[in-house]
């Protein structure tokens, strides 16, 4: 579903990004796991349009070519980014934010079936609706957040970094349903700190440090890696 290749990036001068290439398959779970400052978040503003790489290829459904095109035309072709911070419209109802996630061409026709999908999937969502997106909780905002992306009607889920700054129950319950959209078939690349949730709910991951990709391989051999272990998990 996407394939990067040799992509370098970064802000004016300033280089982020060196020679990354990956690979997400359709419906698969892929986490990019590193420090805060690695590149991350970075790296997902380039895949859905907001920067343009210095060089190297972005191919989407292996037809695509990503590398220029503007945001708003990544999100047409169905590539969604929850972005870190929330980033949500705090003076517009829940609601209202729900609908702006919805108003691309491809979700318009899907949007009361998206509504009853994000409220099945964040049942508190539905119960703030009317309330500002500024009275809610942290997590509350993180639900909504990616329930706002859902109701784009993603074939490809960004999410940049969706623990920051939660409690640890709220970040399971929030990694839980990660997992469960996974389940139904949808594909997503998680950006996180948090690497051992990370690798616990994926199939594969990669390991970026200072802007370049150091390892990957499936979740299961990375968590059990001793660099992993010791310069992630603390151990």
């Amino acid at each position: 579903m996407l394939n990067l290749q040799s992509i370098h990036a970064g802000y004016g001068a300033l280089k982020i990004l060196r020679d990354i290439s990956l690979v997400v398959e359709e419906g698969e779970l892929v986490a990019m796991v590193g420090a805060n400052g690695a590149g991350k978040s970075t790296l997902l503003k380039v895949i859905s349009g907001q920067i343009k790489p210095a060089s190297g290829t972005i191919l989407f459904e292996n037809e695509v070519e990503l590398t220029g095109i503007p945001a708003h035309e990544v999100v047409q072709l169905g590539v969604i980014q929850v972005p870190e911070g929330r980033q949500l419209f705090p003076n517009m109802t829940v609601y209202e934010n729900l609908l702006v996630g919805g108003i691309n061409l491809r979700a318009r026709d899907k949007r009361d079936e998206n509504l009853k999908w994000v409220y099945d999937l964040f049942p508190i969502v539905k119960a703030r609706k009317y309330q500002m997106a500024s009275t809610l909780s942290g997590g509350e905002q993180q639900m909504l957040a990616i329930a706002r992306g859902l109701m784009a009607n993603p074939k490809l889920l960004l999410l940049d970094e969706p623990s920051l700054g939660l409690a640890p129950l709220i970040v399971e319950e929030l990694f839980r349903v990660v997992k469960n959209l996974n389940q139904q078939g949808l594909t997503v690349l998680l950006v996180e700190q948090n690497v051992r949730l990370s690798l616990t709910i994926s199939v594969r991951a990669y390991v970026i440090e200072n802007g370049k990709i150091t390892m990957d391989g499936p979740s299961a051999q990375l968590i059990e890696d001793e660099k992993v272990k010791k310069a992630f998990l603390g151990l």
